[in-house]
């Protein structure tokens, strides 16, 4: 399953807001600095689809706020 994520590092707190079915909202309070945010994240969402980290990997988006991230857990 492919989901998209807006991506605010540096928030005061970890939270995730769904949009809709596929589009997601991730706050995390690392900065972006060295793939230290799209690790927290990636965290974040592993524990929110309750599945490991090692089922989640980034596609798209590295460098910027809005990323793809593929949830091989619900991949078909």
């Amino acid at each position: 399953m492919l989901i998209k994520v807006k991506a605010f590092p540096g928030a005061n707190k970890k939270k995730i807001e769904k949009i809709d079915q596929d589009s997601f909202e991730v706050y995390v309070r690392e900065k972006p600095i060295q793939g230290r945010a799209s690790q927290a994240i990636i965290t974040a969402l592993a524990e929110y689809f309750h599945c490991p980290e090692n089922e989640i990997k980034l596609v798209k988006g590295f460098q910027e706020r809005n990323k793809i991230f593929l949830i091989k857990k619900y991949d078909n």
